[in-house]
C-alpha cells in the first residue's frame, strides 16, 4: 500500500514517521521550504516513547509517485483549499482520501471535488507542536480513527491502513462509526476552542472564575444538543468524561487555537466554532456562548486582517 501524507505537521508528521518507522511505504506531500528541512535532516520526533530521527520520501507535487492507495489531508480547515489542489494530481480512481481535519465542513468541499465515494471520515487525537527547528514534539497522545462515513463494510484500503496502524503502535484505527466519535470530538473541541478563546486561559485558569466551571458546563450542552439534534448525542459516558475534564481545576488543557491566537496566527474559528453555531441555529438550539465566543474570533480575525490595532 502506497500512502501519502499531505503535511509534516504535529499530526502528519508523527503518523507517518511511526508508519515509515514500521517499514509502511509513506510520502509526504510539503511545501518547498518545510521539504528543504526533512529532506536534509528527516523527520526528527521527541517523544515520551522514544525520540528517533527517521529519513523518509518527500515530494512537493502531488503528481509524483502517484497514484496512492490513501491520501492523507493532516491540515488546518484554513488550508484546505490549496490542500485540494496540492492532493488533486495524485488521486487515482482507486485512491481513499482520509481527512484529518477538525468539525465536519470540510466534507461537503472535499466529497464536490472528489465525490463522496472516494472520502473516508477520519480524526487525530495526537497530542503535540512543531519545535523550533522543525522537530515534533510529541508530548502524549498517539491516537487516530478514521472509517467508512456510510456505516458500510470497511474497504480493503482502510482495513490495510488499520493493519499498518497497529504495526507501528498508533492507537485507535478502524472505527466502524466514524460519524459518531467525529461528533464527539467536535463537541470537545466546540467547548474548549470556544472557552480558550473567549477567556484567553487554560482550562484551569478558566474553572479558578467565579462562573468559569459553569460556563464551560453551558457551553458543552449547548454543543451537546447539536450532536442531538444531528442525531449523534454523545454517550452519558462520554459527556460525563467530557464534563469532568473540561472542568478540572488546575487543569493544563488548553485548545490550540488560544496559541494561534497569541502569535498572532490565523484559527479555525469557522470550522470550529462557527458552523456549530450554524447549526444550532438551523435546528433551534440556543446558543448564547457559541454565539459570544464566535463574535469573539471574529474581531479577532478582523483585527489580524488589518495588522493589529491600529484604527
Amino acid at each position: 500500500m502506497k500512502i501519502l501524507i499531505l503535511g509534516a505537521g504535529a499530526v502528519g508528521g508523527y503518523w507517518g514517521a511511526r508508519l515509515t518507522q514500521a517499514g509502511v511505504d509513506v510520502t509526504f506531500l510539503l511545501r518547498e521550504k518545510r521539504a528543504a528541512l526533512v529532506k536534509a535532516n528527516g523527520l526528527v520526533v521527541k517523544s515520551p516513547k522514544g525520540d528517533f530521527t527517521v529519513p523518509v520520501k518527500v515530494v512537493t507535487r502531488g503528481d509524483e509517485g502517484a497514484p496512492y492507495d490513501v491520501v492523507i489531508v493532516a491540515c488546518k480547515a484554513y488550508d484546505l483549499d490549496s490542500a485540494i489542489a496540492s492532493i488533486a494530481s495524485a488521486v487515482g480512481p482507486d485512491t481513499t482520501i482520509v481527512p484529518m481535519l477538525n468539525g465536519h465542513a470540510h466534507f461537503a468541499t472535499l466529497d464536490a471535488t472528489f465525490g463522496a465515494a472516494r472520502v473516508a471520515g477520519g480524526l487525530a487525537r495526537i497530542s503535540g507542536m512543531l519545535g523550533p527547528n522543525g522537530e515534533i514534539v510529541h508530548s502524549g497522545a498517539s491516537g487516530v480513527s478514521f472509517g467508512e462515513r456510510d456505516g458500510k463494510a470497511a474497504r480493503p484500503a482502510l482495513v490495510e491502513l488499520d493493519a499498518a496502524c497497529k504495526k507501528a503502535g498508533i492507537d485507535g484505527g478502524l472505527n466502524p462509526d466514524i460519524n459518531q466519535d467525529l461528533w464527539d470530538k467536535w463537541v470537545m473541541l466546540g467547548t474548549i476552542a470556544s472557552m480558550c478563546a473567549a477567556m484567553r486561559g487554560t482550562v484551569g485558569d478558566i474553572v479558578a472564575a467565579e462562573d468559569g466551571a459553569a460556563l464551560v458546563r453551558e457551553t458543552l450542552d449547548e454543543c451537546c444538543k447539536v450532536a442531538a439534534a444531528a442525531g449523534h448525542a454523545p454517550s452519558a459516558k462520554v459527556r460525563a468524561g467530557l464534563e469532568a475534564g473540561l472542568t478540572q481545576p488546575g487543569a493544563k488543557s488548553v485548545a490550540s487555537i488560544l496559541g494561534d491566537m497569541e502569535k498572532g496566527g490565523a484559527v479555525e474559528a469557522r470550522s470550529i466554532v462557527g458552523d456549530m453555531l450554524m447549526r444550532a441555529r438551523k435546528a433551534g438550539v440556543a446558543a448564547p456562548n457559541l454565539r459570544f465566543a464566535y463574535a469573539h474570533l471574529q474581531a479577532y480575525e478582523a483585527r489580524r486582517a488589518r495588522g493589529g490595532l491600529r484604527p
